[in-house]
């Protein structure tokens, strides 16, 4: 029998290739003596189901994933646990619930070693493994990478989509990717995570110009597009008979339905309802209407390639779904923690039985999703949720984990940065309720949130007065938003107005005492405003334990006491920064400065070789640190080392030319030695960047440098 697949090749955007691939239809388990299949498991980050030809009544553009749904098992109705990215990745990898595993959202979460992962398995079993990663929330200190021989997550060697440290373009993992295989002769498992479909949607032409309406849609097709170069790799080295593909997406995207914008805070099918297509040599292709979910995956793969199953899975094999028969059923856990462990909100749980779905919140949901897919009839009001309470718990219960704690791990502070750079934020308040009530359901907060981003997001298109209304309107409704404050601290900050970001954030403070962000977001604001008492005192007066875990807060007030003169304190707080992160540069940088302080008064070698050394440690972490060239080749300078510091300040001009102090140092340098000439150069450059912004007595400093170079002097 032949199956032709329609395969969109990259060759051009232009014009469809067909091809035509002989394929056998029937299945027979393989044994010892067989060639075992390869597994090529593809992700698509935020994917949501409908926006896939083959679950969708659109004419969407999505041939090439609708190539596979053709040639394999299209699951109707698979669910994910989780709506982010590195939980609902674990349940894949793991086969277990995040009940089990313990990681309940992107931030302060870690997959523990003693967890066996698809890969690690596969490996055991004689595969070569290979991922290949598109979004930083997967990096491999997130713990998946175990198992994999080769982990792709090069995001700094890439032009990036927007973000210059969290994700890079479909086409960048799938090139290195097929390169990888080209290397394989013996059977492989093979992951791509493609991560465009996340927010910011930034799809690169021809995508952006065709989809400009819906930028999300045109990332869809983006990935779709690169995609077709897997299936045509597959098909120019025949291997469509050997290779088993699971294509998923990780969750979906509510586009703005319920009231969600993006992802990650409810529990609706806009986010939890995904594609999951299965194709294998000797199956034939068929729709599957029953309800399956993201821990079905790894016992499948087993299954399908004849291994022996896990003991500790907690999914079921859907080979039997595969081959027309019904699954047992059972119920779907899910869960949405974000909001939680983010922001102190109220947790949402839920399951899926059956047509019915359940999501347990202050505001408790029921649905008919036979009759209510969309979930906009909310039967819950009319009906006594006990049962379905006593259902969870006992869900709850029996899919536990009793180390599962162990996961939640604070991450290093980069991490976190970058973190926040994709739109994952975490200012939890120091002690999380355990009582919730109504206002503090998700689906009460959220639009206020949304208010206070959309009011940014005013100020940014130039609406300033627009901005600033919408974001006083949410504190003045809940006072409880704390993106509220900080937005509005950020609007007078943009504006000059310093003392009145400052008045808001104190604000902000007062009623949220608890809240991290308000509090690091005021000690930062004070740092630019060179209130360095303020600083000690407010970080004195209180402990919140995220300060355990946060190098920046004591590297804030290192620089406050070291602003007031006592350095001993400064040294302090500054050790417990890198107690807590030991390649914090800056840190180091600032220990430097007050070791070189305390050398330029006391001329005490000691101190300026204590300079020195937190200098270099500070350009070894981060070799494109500017500010941290100049001051050790000012160290340098100061013990002898000329040369070694021209060397240091030609590297901080490199790094930073938009500062002038490298270009005077250089100058000063070269004059000392005698080479008047290379010194003018630097001493011009200077003028003709930095003379407009100086004050009168340093413009004449400059002009009597330059003097003495003309005049040899």
């Amino acid at each position: 029998m032949i199956k032709k697949i329609p395969i969109i090749t990259p060759l051009s955007i232009c014009f469809v290739l067909i091809l035509f691939l002989s394929v056998s239809i029937g299945y027979s388990r393989l044994n010892k003596n067989e060639t075992r299949l390869n597994i090529l498991l593809i992700t698509i980050d935020t994917l949501r189901a409908d926006r896939v030809g083959c679950y969708s009544k659109e004419n969407l553009q999505t041939p090439n994933m609708d190539a596979i749904a053709e040639q394999g098992v299209v699951f109707k109705r698979a669910f994910t646990h989780n709506p982010t990215t590195l939980p609902a990745h674990a349940n894949m990898l793991l086969g277990l619930t995040p009940l089990y595993h313990g990681v309940r959202e992107n931030t302060n979460f870690v997959v523990r070693q003693e967890f066996l992962t698809l890969a690690e398995y596969l490996k055991s079993a004689g595969y070569a493994t290979g991922a290949f990663i598109g979004g930083f929330p997967l990096h491999s200190r997130f713990g998946l990478a175990q198992g994999f021989g080769v982990y792709d997550e090069n995001y700094e060697a890439v032009e990036f989509i927007k973000f210059s440290a969290g994700e890079r373009k479909a086409e960048a993992v799938i090139n290195p990717a097929l390169g990888w295989l080209d290397k394989q002769d013996t059977p492989w498992f093979l992951w791509i995570h493609c991560y465009d479909p996340h927010d910011p949607y930034d799809p690169p032409e021809p995508f952006m110009a065709r989809y400009r309406e819906s930028l999300y849609d045109g990332e869809v097709a983006y990935v779709d597009f690169e995609l077709g170069k897997v299936l045509a790799y597959l098909a120019k080295n025949n291997l469509f008979d050997q290779t088993l593909i699971v294509f998923t997406g990780d969750h979906g995207e509510s586009l703005g339905q319920h009231g969600e914008v993006t992802h990650g805070y409810l529990a609706y099918n806009t986010t939890m309802w995904i594609p999951l297509i299965i194709a294998a040599p000797d199956f034939n292709p068929r729709q599957v209407d029953q309800l399956v979910c993201h821990v079905d995956i790894f016992p499948t793969i087993c299954d399908i390639c004849g291994l022996k199953k896990p003991s500790f899975l907690q999914g079921i094999s859907l080979l039997p779904g595969m081959k027309g028969k019904r699954l047992p059923k059972r119920t779907i856990y899910f869960e949405s923690l974000y909001p939680y462990y983010s922001r102190g909100w109220a947790p949402i749980n839920g399951f899926i039985n059956g047509k019915e779905k359940y999501i347990q919140s202050p505001i408790p949901e029921l649905f008919d999703l036979e009759e209510d897919f969309v979930e906009l009839n909310n039967l819950a009001k009319n009906q006594n949720l006990e049962k379905q309470r006593k259902k969870l718990e006992q869900i709850m219960k029996d899919r536990s984990h009793p180390t599962s704690e162990k996961a939640r791990q604070r991450i290093d502070r980069e991490s976190l940065e970058r973190l926040r750079s994709l739109g994952y934020i975490s200012n939890p308040q120091s002690v999380n309720k355990k009582n919730f009530g109504p206002g503090d359901d998700v689906k009460s907060l959220l639009p206020f949130h949304n208010k206070a981003t959309q009011a940014w997001e005013f100020f940014l298109d130039g609406k300033v007065r627009d901005g600033m209304d919408l974001v006083k309107e949410v504190i003045t409704e809940r006072e409880d938003i704390d993106i509220a404050y900080t937005n509005l601290a950020r609007m007078y900050k943009e504006q000059g107005k310093l003392k009145d970001a400052l008045s808001v954030l104190k604000t902000g403070m007062e009623k949220l005492p608890s809240n991290y962000g308000v509090i690091v977001t005021y000690v930062n604001f004070l740092n630019i405003a060179g209130q360095y008492e303020d600083i000690i005192e407010v970080l004195s007066d209180r402990w919140l334990p995220q300060m355990e875990h946060d190098p920046e807060i004591w590297n804030y007030l290192g620089l406050a006491y070291s602003n007031t003169g006592d350095f001993e304190n400064a040294l302090h707080a500054l050790e417990q920064a890198l107690s807590i992160d030991d390649k914090f540069a800056l840190a180091f940088k600032n220990i430097g400065n007050i070791h070189l302080s305390q050398f330029q008064k006391s001329k005490s070698k000691d101190s300026l070789q204590k300079a020195i050394q937190n200098y270099e440690r500070a350009v070894e972490l981060e070799p494109d640190y500017g500010a941290a060239f100049n001051s050790l080749g000012v160290s340098y300078k100061e013990s002898g080392r000329t040369d070694a510091a021209i060397r240091c300040w030609e590297k901080a001009f490199e790094l930073r030319p938009d500062v002038g102090y490298p270009l005077l140092n250089l100058g000063l340098a070269y004059m000392e030695k005698g080479n008047n000439a290379k010194a003018l150069e630097y001493f011009e450059e200077y003028k003709k960047r930095f003379y407009h912004s100086l004050p009168s007595r340093d413009k004449e400093k400059v002009d009597s440098f330059i003097q003495r170079c003309k005049k040899g002097s």
